[in-house]
């Protein structure tokens, strides 16, 4: 691990995955025996732990906690690697299922009972898993709306990463497309936004002012950056750093999904090769960070410790 040399700008640095079943890049949304193998890979993360120094987030499903040997890996993670174990509500495969749940439904077309039975019941899976509560939180598929808020609050939780600015959803999905990138306090949560930002801002506001509704996700097809190893290379990836924080931003969230380490399990990671491509690609840009910046890596709940030094959240339309 390389030392932070005087005079670099500080950033502190997340980095989080989507830990959770295989199929979601195919549409299939398994409800019921869903496959975890991918969760076995996590260990091939553990140099960016132990040599580079950056504690991982683990935003788990409750297929992962149900798996005896995922828990196994998690646990592998969490006491060798240091990793904070978190929560990923995938409500969609996680109980209790009604008769004739079928294929996912956005939140918040749901029964709002159903929602909180399934929250508490991957907390619970996650507690018993911990021996503690979880208190870091990611909604599957970005779908997180404001309103939510006091429910995660109610069930314990501290920080919630469901956000992704410049993002959209159709069909009634959340409006993330003006959030901020950096962390903010609200409704009694820290959001940590994952890092997404708009190559021109002007761009941006003139795209969110003049664009139809069904039209705004578009943006971030062609003119956002993002710290995703995945939807974008590693020029794009220091782009993006440089830009952030050279814009006031504090904080880079880095992320990615479990089910992309897997060959074959996602369109963007097609075989083993791809799959080596990514991980030589996280850890490139994790140690060019060390060099670039004075880097502070820090979990979910550690970034929680610094929540007073985060604004509330700023004037705007959306659901963040």
């Amino acid at each position: 691990m390389s030392a932070s040399r005087p005079g670099k700008p500080k950033l502190h640095v997340v980095v989080s995955l989507d830990v959770e079943e295989e199929g979601l890049f195919s549409g299939r949304y398994a409800t019921r025996n869903c496959t975890v193998r991918n969760v076995a890979l996590l260990p091939r993360l553990a140099p960016l732990s132990l040599e580079l120094g950056y504690p991982l987030t683990l935003f788990c499903a409750h297929a992962v906690f149900a798996d005896p040997d995922a828990r196994k890996t998690l646990a592998f993670m969490r006491d060798t690697c240091g990793a904070e174990i978190a929560a990923h509500l995938h409500h969609w495969s996680t109980p209790p299922f009604p008769e004739g749940d079928g294929a996912p439904a956005r939140t918040h077309t749901l029964p709002a009972d159903l929602l909180d039975q399934r929250l508490g019941n991957l907390l619970k899976a996650g507690r018993d898993f911990q021996g503690a509560p979880l208190t870091g939180f990611r909604m599957g598929r970005w779908d997180m709306k404001g309103h939510l808020r006091p429910l995660l609050v109610r069930h314990g939780i501290l920080v919630d990463s469901s956000v992704c600015p410049l993002r959209a959803f159709p069909g009634g999905g959340p409006d993330h497309f003006l959030a901020p990138a950096d962390p903010y306090r609200a409704d009694g949560l820290l959001v940590s936004p994952v890092t997404q930002i708009p190559a021109i801002p002007v761009l941006a506001r003139g795209w969110h002012a003049l664009a139809p509704r069904r039209r705004l996700d578009a943006f971030h097809n062609f003119a956002a950056l993002s710290a995703n190893p995945v939807w974008h290379g590693d020029a794009v990836m220091r782009w993006t750093a440089r830009l952030h924080v050279a814009r006031g931003g504090t904080v880079l969230h880095f992320f990615w999904h479990s089910s992309e380490m897997l060959p074959g399990a996602s369109p963007n990671i097609p075989d083993a090769a791809a799959a080596q491509r990514l991980l030589d690609r996280i850890r490139s840009f994790l140690a060019w960070l060390r060099e670039e910046f004075a880097v502070h890596p820090l979990t979910a709940s550690q970034l929680h410790g610094m929540a007073t030094y985060f604004p509330s959240r700023p004037q705007g339309p959306g659901d963040w």
